[in-house]
């Protein structure tokens, strides 16, 4: 007989078994749904593909400088709308909706012909324009029946965030929080921060406890540390340690005073000043050969890129003053007043880019390099932006058209005019004064006296050394070489030429006159130093690193096929960016402002 435990042990592992199995087939079951969901998501999405978002930014990255850029797209092949890409170019339709496998252009992308080169397109790109096809080449909208030149900008690129205008959030009120939470919430940033964490993550357990909080509150020694290293980059000293420390105020009015004292400080404008700088490309030298030549005057810009941060100027002030300060400042009347000299020093940003002119390169090619430098800092500072990828061609990923980079150069070229051009030191603005160049010219008369002095004196004494070389030479030759000598060089006869050369050691000068009367020499010396220490009081004459446009210089700007400056088209009038303006409103500005001397073209760029 068996025993119970020998019944039951099969039943058991039947049951498990059986368990087993139903488990797996619920995880079979759970995969295959897993899988079908995901294919009609999948399929989904690749239904929902569109061209203008989709597919358009794939063409314009990897293919359409060829095929849409250009005023006549080769293999006449335009590739800027479906229906163009339809009609085909010389080889026939680039596409056959709904049959990727026929379709010309996946396969000439496949086999990586298109584009040619090395360059291929990558292969999540290639399944995108296959799914794209195989769905029926879809688009989000009717396309237009005329289509201008370029590449132009998309509804779509004009959506993107980064060209939105900034708003400020709303901020959820208090009551929407839990009681735990809402004891931490201090300031509007605490609600946002605490109810995005909310938005993206459940912020309570299954008990209802809160799982996000804010973490406790530090103690004043890490607060201190803390407010000095973020706002002057530098630890507190020992004795403002203790101060803060021991100062007995409530904590919300101590923390208040600590910061403000701290803000005081002249190293809060050092330490945030350099951001700014670091971006606007400030140098204290050329920097475009191994000989570089030294910028004298450029840290009067980083001073007041330092004075700016200091006094709290309103940041559309600082950006107005840096790109047409000297617009702002207008002509000179008399001196330069403080209020000028600041708008000039201003005006060092535009100054900032790599300038060889003054040192070798001050031909056509070092001088559009100078303006190209020049974009690129206006566009990397206040747009985020490479500008200068659309100087050969429409940028291949940002919405910038190659006529909105000429447009953006036409802005500067009145002040950086390549065809009247400045080196460094010829654009330098003098800050002498009327009363320091009177002061200086009495000092040099002064000067003048002294020098009159020691001319006099060294004439003297050259003519005694000469007697002292006469002597060693008997007459009539001693006669004959004295007359040499004293006749002016350029009636010299031959003969007189010859009997001097024969004889080098009666060409006495300045230099040689030590060997004769070195105690004398001596005496000039001295005469020289104070020469020296009396021009040593003339007023020191300072400039400005800046950028002042000539008053009415009105040049024109053309476009330069595919950026070479020796192939100028079209004429391109001032303008702001086609992307950051409304729809059919392209920003133009006036060619030239009549109301000013300049063009006031930076300063219109600047106020937009």
């Amino acid at each position: 007989m068996k025993s119970l435990a020998t019944k039951i042990l099969p039943s058991a592992l039947c049951l498990f078994c059986f368990a087993l199995l139903l488990s797996f087939v619920s995880l079979v079951d759970v995969a295959s749904i897993n899988q079908l969901q995901a294919a009609d998501e999948k399929k989904t999405e690749q239904q929902d593909l569109s061209f203008e978002k989709d597919i358009r930014p794939i063409l314009r990255t990897h293919c359409m400088d060829c095929h849409g850029a250009t005023e006549t797209p080769e293999g006449g092949l335009d590739l800027r709308l479906v229906r163009l890409i339809n009609k085909g170019g010389e080889s026939g339709s680039a596409i056959d909706s709904g049959n990727p496998i026929e379709s010309l252009l996946l396969i000439r992308i496949q086999e990586g012909e298109m584009p040619p080169g090395d360059h291929k397109v990558p292969q999540d790109e290639v399944d995108l324009i296959k799914a794209w096809l195989a769905a029926g080449s879809r688009t989000l909208r009717p396309e237009p029946e005329k289509i201008g030149p370029g590449l132009g900008v998309t509804l779509e690129e004009r959506s993107f965030w980064s060209f939105q205008p900034i708003k400020r959030p709303t901020v959820p009120d208090k009551s929407t929080f839990s009681a735990e939470q809402q004891k931490q919430i201090r300031t509007p940033i605490d609600a946002l921060v605490l109810n995005f964490v909310i938005q993206k993550n459940a912020s309570s357990d299954k008990n209802g406890r809160d799982v996000f909080v804010f973490s406790a509150d530090a103690n004043r020694a890490t607060l201190i540390k803390r407010v000095y290293f973020d706002l002057i980059g530098l630890p507190p000293a020992p004795e403002q340690m203790k101060k803060w420390l021991d100062d007995p105020s409530e904590e919300e009015a101590w923390f208040k005073k600590l910061v403000a004292d701290v803000l005081a400080s002249p190293h809060y404008g050092e330490r945030w000043a350099r951001h700014w700088l670091d971006v606007a490309g400030y140098a204290d030298s050329e920097g475009y050969s191994v000989a570089d030549t030294e910028r004298l005057w450029a840290w009067k810009y980083r001073d007041w890129v330092i004075r700016a941060f200091n006094e709290d100027k309103p940041f559309d002030q600082f950006i107005i003053e840096q790109l047409a300060g000297d617009e702002l400042a207008g002509p000179k009347k008399g001196e330069w007043t403080a209020e000028q000299i600041e708008l000039l020093t201003a005006t060092g940003f535009l100054r900032m880019s790599v300038d060889g002119t003054g040192s070798g390169a001050n031909n056509p090619e070092g001088r559009n390099r100078v303006m190209g430098d020049t974009i690129k800092i206006i566009g990397t500072t206040l747009m985020g932006l490479s500008l200068q990828c659309a100087q050969c061609h429409d940028h291949r990923y940002d919405p910038i058209p190659q006529t909105d980079y000429y447009a953006i150069r036409a802005i500067f070229e009145p002040a950086l005019d390549c065809n009247a051009w400045k080196v460094p030191n010829a654009r330098r603005v003098t800050l002498y004064t009327d009363a320091d160049r009177q002061k200086a010219a009495e000092i040099e008369k002064e000067a003048q006296v002294l020098i009159a002095e020691k001319a006099k004196k060294q004439k003297e004494y050259m003519h005694q050394a000469l007697d002292i070389e006469l002597k060693k030479y008997e007459e009539p030759l001693r006669t004959q070489l004295q007359e040499a000598y004293q006749a002016a060089k350029d009636k010299r006869t031959e003969e007189q030429k010859k009997i001097l050369k024969k004889h080098p050691s009666i060409n006495i000068s300045p230099g040689t006159l030590y060997q004769y009367l070195p105690k004398k020499v001596e005496e000039l010396k001295k005469i020289d130093a104070q020469v020296v220490k009396v021009r040593a009081k003339k007023p020191a004459e300072q400039f400005l690193r800046a950028l002042v446009e000539a008053p009415n210089h009105v040049p024109k700007t053309r476009l330069f096929h595919r950026g070479d400056f020796l192939q100028p088209k079209q004429e391109v009038f001032p303008a702001g960016l086609t992307v950051t303006a409304p729809e059919d409103a392209f920003p133009v500005f006036e060619v030239n402002d009549e109301s000013t001397l300049t063009t006031g073209r930076r300063l219109a760029f600047a106020k937009r």
